[in-house]
């Protein structure tokens, strides 16, 4: 898969699409790992993730709209993959199909200060 391919595929699925999208155009790193997944075990993983953020006062673009693309997804086999923003600031999740022809969602966005970070940890 190339820059431009990913580019095309991330539409409007969730709020984090066009930031995640900017960040490829900027030249931000990508990944996409070759490991299968069923949808609905990343919405389970996710949804922790959800739970745990929003208690420490994090919000993260585009992630309970993805839970629940992924929920409905239910045994589908994704792949999931990564973008950095060229400066590190930004990072987003992508699920992608099996083919990672299509993205299904996508979820991300600012990384937390280092001062929320270390908070986060205590």
């Amino acid at each position: 898969m190339t820059r431009d391919d990913l580019i095309a595929m991330l539409r409007e699925q969730t709020p984090a699409c066009g930031p995640a999208r900017d960040a490829l155009i900027a030249g931000g790193d990508f990944v996409v790992w070759d490991c299968l997944v069923p949808a609905n075990r990343h919405a389970g993983v996710f949804r922790g993730r959800m739970r745990h953020s929003l208690r420490r006062g994090h919000t993260i673009d585009g992630l309970a709209d993805s839970i629940a693309i992924l929920k409905r997804a239910g045994k589908e086999p994704l792949r999931t993959g990564s973008i950095d923003a060229v400066d590190k600031s930004s990072v987003f999740t992508i699920f992608l199909n099996s083919t990672a022809t299509v993205v299904v969602a996508c979820c991300g966005g600012r990384r937390p200060t280092t001062m929320e970070a270390a908070e986060a940890s205590e």
